[in-house]
């Protein structure tokens, strides 16, 4: 979506940091400085690798749009209704500064990449680069700080490790689920939740203290403490079994 002038930028103007690596760059929007790295990134990369920069771009500024306004102040949020009233979509990108883009990275690798773009783990570990990438070069060109700079790095590190490996798990324990299910079982006794993983044993996982579950040894291998996945369990006849399952959460 093209980026606002004179309104839009008038709006990201307040919103700009006082470090001094910013004082010094143009004011520009989200949208703006967005376009700005994929330009810089397609003079440089392959056709195919571009390409996915820029469907992981694409994908940043949904969740922007769609997500970062419930982290605005009341102000900010009145700002944010006017632009939205006429827009369908994109308000959030055209209006404020990419200052912004730092503090929704957790939520956009661990949540929306996840829960709402269900991405396996190609396109997660694509994501991690991406977001590393353009944080360097955010800094680079004044548009973030030092450090808002260093804490993107260490998600992005930490979603690129993690995210491939629970979207593995998950599918692990899909295999599991797809196995025949016993015969009889109580519908009444059947545990349905996101719960963490509470215990590991080679070829076993508890989760939220039910288990165990019988798992290929890769599944626990992968799995860590803590990770959280949703599940329909049942014990049946002295042994756990898993209906059903959906993504896991690091």
């Amino acid at each position: 979506m093209p980026a606002r002038s004179g309104q839009g930028r008038a709006a990201a103007a307040a919103s700009v940091p006082s470090d001094p690596a910013c004082e010094d760059h143009a004011i520009a929007t989200i949208d703006e400085a967005l376009d700005e790295f994929l330009a810089a990134q397609k003079a440089r990369l392959a056709p195919s690798t571009y390409a996915r920069y820029a469907d992981i771009v694409s994908l940043l500024r949904d969740h922007l749009n769609g997500y970062a306004y419930q982290a605005l102040n009341r102000a900010e949020q009145r700002r944010w209704e006017q632009a939205s009233a006429g827009e369908a979509e994109g308000a959030y990108c055209a209006i404020f500064g990419p200052e912004r883009i730092p503090g929704e990275i957790g939520s956009f690798l661990g949540y929306f990449m996840v829960r709402k773009v269900i991405a396996g783990a190609e396109l997660l570990k694509a994501a991690g680069t991406v977001t590393k990438k353009l944080a360097r070069w955010l800094h680079e060109h004044g548009y973030i700080d030092a450090e808002s700079a260093a804490d993107v790095t260490e998600q992005a590190a930490d979603a690129g490790r993690e995210l491939p490996a629970a979207a593995r798990l998950s599918d692990l324990l899909t295999d599991v689920s797809m196995r025949t299910s016993p015969a009889g079982i109580d519908e009444d006794s059947v545990i349905e939740d996101t719960l963490a993983i509470t215990r590991i044993e080679p070829g076993k996982l508890w989760f939220g203290g039910h288990g165990p579950l019988v798992v290929p040894a890769q599944a626990s291998d992968i799995a860590q403490l803590g990770w959280e996945v949703y599940v329909a369990l049942v014990d049946h006849r002295g042994r756990w079994w898993l209906l059903e399952n959906g993504a896991v959460y690091p």
